[in-house]
């Protein structure tokens, strides 16, 4: 019988082997160990195959940039430093050593950039197609709190860092990871700065998450919506039968983060769009002719 990848995981959640130094396990985009009265984030995320990249149209070295760059975005979405990687990838039987290399080089380069570790890993070779993956480790900047998704109070604005949708045409592929800025709004909202997320399977799903952890319910505004709608929202919707604001709320792979902020936000020196408000329950979409209506939570779900 087939499972949905929610029900999955919720089940493991409640299953899952507990620690007195486990802080937070399933649930964030990261866990939290304390470590002799000191915390370490944790995550992995695997890609596959014609599910994450495509070997066949794509070039290696940007799908091991891509690879590293999820995990960079895990600690984004808490607002935390990286520190070092492993790398296990499964080759094709069929991938030449050339190709292993570039994957390799795409993985270096951007690591590099964040002088993130590369500690290990592991490599073999199968009969089925190329699957990768990462698990990360990382600490609290110095003097900055850890971000997690369940501290949103009714009455935050909802804020993204950047464009939404249409990340299919490339950008999925290419996205900055946002560590710099999640450290730039950590220090500079500090403790009104409820609850973050990274965008990597939806809006609308995502930003349920977020209110699940936090026990609230979310209201997006059409209106606010429609100027972080990405160029390639727009194309997509040109291309298929769905509207720009249908690919901005349920496309994924985004990795912007989404964040629920209490108060003014006049100050910030970075870029920051409202698309919403938390509110007491329920999830709806505030459209521009005035009408309120349901919406329920779209993206990509394994």
């Amino acid at each position: 019988m087939s499972f949905s990848e929610l029900e999955f995981v919720e089940w493991l959640s409640g299953r899952a082997t507990k620690s007195p130094s486990l802080r937070k396990g399933i649930g964030d985009d990261m866990a939290i160990l304390n470590v002799d009265g000191k915390e370490l984030f944790f995550s992995s995320d695997l890609l596959l195959e014609g599910v994450h990249f495509d070997s066949k149209t794509q070039s290696m070295d940007l799908i091991g940039r891509k690879a590293i760059a999820c995990s960079l975005s895990d600690c984004a979405a808490m607002a935390v430093k990286p520190m070092a990687v492993t790398v296990s990838v499964a080759f094709p039987s069929t991938c030449p050593i050339d190709g292993a290399r570039s994957l390799y080089e795409g993985i270096f380069a951007l690591a590099d950039h964040y002088q993130l570790a590369v500690a290990g890993g592991d490599t073999t070779k199968w009969a089925e197609s190329l699957a990768i993956d990462v698990a990360i480790v990382a600490a609290p900047w110095k003097d900055v709190k850890p971000i997690l998704r369940s501290g949103a109070k009714i009455g935050d604005k909802l804020y993204v860092t950047g464009p939404l949708g249409g990340s299919l045409l490339g950008e999925h592929l290419r996205f900055i990871p946002r560590v710099s800025e999640a450290k730039l709004l950590a220090e500079a909202f500090g403790a009104k700065l409820h609850a973050m997320i990274d965008i990597t399977d939806g809006l609308s799903l995502d930003l349920a998450r977020l209110c699940k952890a936090s026990e609230v319910g979310a209201t997006l505004e059409e209106a606010r919506l429609d100027t972080v709608t990405s160029d390639d929202a727009r194309r997509s919707a040109s291309e298929d039968n769905k509207t720009p604001l249908e690919h901005v709320l349920s496309d994924g792979e985004d990795f912007e983060l989404l964040m629920a902020i209490q108060g003014d936000v006049e100050f910030y020196p970075g870029p920051l769009f409202q698309v919403g408000e938390i509110t007491e329950t329920g999830y709806s979409l505030a459209r521009t002719d005035g009408r309120v209506q349901a919406l329920e939570p779209r993206g990509f779900v394994h």
